[in-house]
């Protein structure tokens, strides 16, 4: 088996990893979750954090054909449009997402043109689909629980959970947003930590616990073993309550207004005013 040669990008407003996914022999290469800076009080986007995944990409002289999301973030806007404008590549994500863009297009009261169908972007990954990064052989795994339409890729001897579980000293994702569920997200997680144990987990965000350095790579071993939320056995039912109590004491993101309406455009964003400006929506006591 080919295993990839796997570099993490730390983005530190959002506390969010990017990675570049590389096939050592043929140089091909998948980005997954990339972010697009965003200041907020000026409502201002900026691509300086992608910029360093494109140096990165030119200085390894590594082709992308892919760019892949975990799922429709609430914590970031995604920059898998520059990605694609500067490296190329085909857009994927799971096959759940029409159920995410349903319910926000409602939640934003989209534009009549807004399709709730994945279209946007170039690939909807059923569950255990099955496609390559040069010599890698990648696998999708439907995680959901955090989201409906969260997925984890498999490639090689790594698997790239997204928002499904951090590192073991921080434990795992909220179930609080709209279709989350938190019996849902312990099933996913256990098929998680149902893979060989030396296999390389990635995780999506890191918040330093305690003051410890950031970190994005554990193994399937220690997260059964140390885990804080689900090691081994911790049951459903225990999990379950935590969860709940946990995610009623927790604030929504920063940037979940702004970050949503992007992402389920697949990165893009909505349709200029009459005037030529572009808008983002802010709806009221809704969320």
């Amino acid at each position: 088996m080919v295993n990839p040669l796997v570099t993490g990008f730390f983005e530190p407003k959002t506390f969010s990893i990017a990675y570049v996914v590389a096939d050592p022999r043929t140089r091909t290469a998948a980005v997954i979750d990339p972010v697009l800076n965003f200041e907020a009080r000026g409502a201002r986007t900026a691509t300086t954090f992608a910029e360093t995944i494109v140096e990165h990409v030119a200085r390894h002289e590594l082709r992308v054909a892919w760019v892949l999301e975990t799922h429709i973030h609430a914590d970031h806007l995604t920059a898998s449009q520059f990605i694609r404008s500067r490296l190329g590549g085909k857009l994927g994500i799971g096959s759940n997402v029409p159920e995410v863009q349903r319910t926000f297009a409602g939640v934003y009261n989209a534009e009549p043109g807004f399709r709730a169908d994945g279209s946007q972007f170039d690939r909807l990954f059923q569950d255990g689909a099955r496609f390559e990064i040069g010599d890698l052989n990648a696998e999708v795994l439907h995680t959901p629980g955090h989201t409906p339409a969260c997925v984890s890729y498999r490639i090689g001897d790594a698997v790239f959970v997204g928002d499904a579980i951090f590192m073991p000293d921080y434990g795992t994702a909220r179930c609080d947003f709209p279709g989350g569920n938190a019996t849902t997200l312990y099933r996913s997680i256990r098929r998680i930590l149902s893979l060989p144990p030396e296999t390389r987990v990635f995780v999506g965000h890191d918040y330093g616990p305690d003051g410890r350095p950031f970190a994005w790579e554990s193994t399937v071993g220690e997260e059964r073993a140390k885990n804080k939320h689900i090691h081994d056995g911790v049951t459903e039912a225990d999990f379950v309550a935590m969860r709940l109590k946990r995610d009623r004491e927790l604030t929504l993101p920063d940037l979940i207004l702004p970050a949503i309406q992007v992402n389920m455009r697949a990165g893009n964003l909505p349709p200029a005013d009459s005037n030529g400006i572009v808008y983002l929506r802010l709806p009221l006591n809704t969320l």
